[in-house]
């Protein structure tokens, strides 16, 4: 299994802006093309002159009907993983499609300007980008999720933005899933991507690729519509507890029993479940229902109906700790 701890080390230098694979870009965006006719797109975690984002978006400006692209550059550090442009001032560009014929993307078509300051999403110049756009698609610092998150929900924003799976654990991000304003969109193969880094790559030898970096648990969120999150997951076991106890344990701690594997998730019961973190990636909101979660700060976002002891926060089975378990009901 390969293993994050390169992904680690970039997030606590605040270095965590890896650069996304325009194949990774194209595979989950050909999802939302109707979403992107006649809209203004912000990519603003993005220097145009490296961003798969924005070569993606300008390159398919006419064939997505898009209004405009606009895109910021933030200003390099030494800290920042990413400085081949060298950029001693952060700027933003924006770009309004084919204005000579020629089908490329000209310099001349590109609208050039300086920020006043380094180019952060937060800043004020920023925010009053971020009006201008009706969606914003991009990869943000990882270490600044829940803020950045918070930002696009503030503004009222549609998105479509990389995290990483550990998120969904995040108070702040399980209450937009729990609330149906956000979702997981469709993913990336095999539930790991590879990103163009400057850190060395320790994946195994059939994962590792010059260049990159491997994340394992990475996934698209957005609150776009798409039909994957419609599917019915299909469901074939049943609830059996007198011939067979032990595949389906009730919690020391919460009225619910434990179902280990999303695939596991019984047809036939239909009272509260604990199940994976991973189980969002399946979640179809006509067929379940988000209870809550086992909080592991004590702060009881367990849900009235997955009755928490008040104990020990997380979900036990004869007394052994449980990794995060999210609480549904079948619909």
């Amino acid at each position: 299994m390969a293993k994050n701890e390169n992904l680690h080390k970039a997030k606590k230098a605040k270095a965590d802006e890896f650069y996304t694979q325009l194949s990774d870009i194209e595979n989950e965006c050909k999802h939302y093309k109707e979403h992107f006719k006649g809209k203004t797109i912000l990519c603003n975690c993005d220097d145009p002159r490296v961003s798969n984002f924005f070569f993606y978006f300008s390159q398919n400006f006419e064939y997505l009907g898009l209004k405009k692209l606009i895109a910021t550059c933030y200003k390099s550090r030494d800290i920042n993983l990413f400085s081949e442009g060298k950029a001693e001032k952060a700027v933003y560009i924006v770009y309004e499609g084919d204005k000579n014929g020629n089908h490329k993307v000209d310099d001349s078509e590109l609208d050039i300007k300086e920020l006043q300051h380094d180019g952060d999403f937060r800043s004020d110049e920023c925010k009053e980008l971020l009006k201008q756009a009706d969606i914003v698609v991009t990869n943000p610092p990882f270490s600044l999720f829940r803020e950045y998150v918070a930002q696009l929900i503030e503004y009222d924003k549609k998105f479509l933005i990389i995290g990483h799976q550990n998120a969904i654990k995040y108070k702040e991000i399980f209450r937009l899933l729990k609330e149906n304003k956000i979702w997981l969109g469709y993913g990336f193969k095999g539930g790991a991507g590879h990103f163009i880094s400057k850190y060395q790559d320790i994946a195994t030898a059939g994962d590792h690729r010059e260049g990159m970096i491997r994340v394992s648990g990475v996934t698209w969120f957005t609150n776009l519509e798409h039909d994957k999150r419609h599917e019915k997951l299909i469901l074939y076991k049943e609830y059996n507890p007198e011939e067979n106890p032990e595949e389906y344990p009730k919690y020391d701690n919460y009225d619910a029993i434990e179902v280990s594997k999303t695939k596991d998730i019984p047809m036939d019961y239909d009272g509260v479940m604990g199940v994976p973190v991973t189980f969002m990636d399946k979640f179809n909101p006509e067929q379940f229902e988000i209870i809550g979660m086992a909080e592991d700060n004590g702060k009881g976002l367990s849900g009235a109906e997955a009755e928490w002891d008040g104990l020990n926060p997380h979900a036990i089975i004869n007394g052994k700790a449980m990794y995060k378990r999210i609480f549904i009901r079948k619909k």
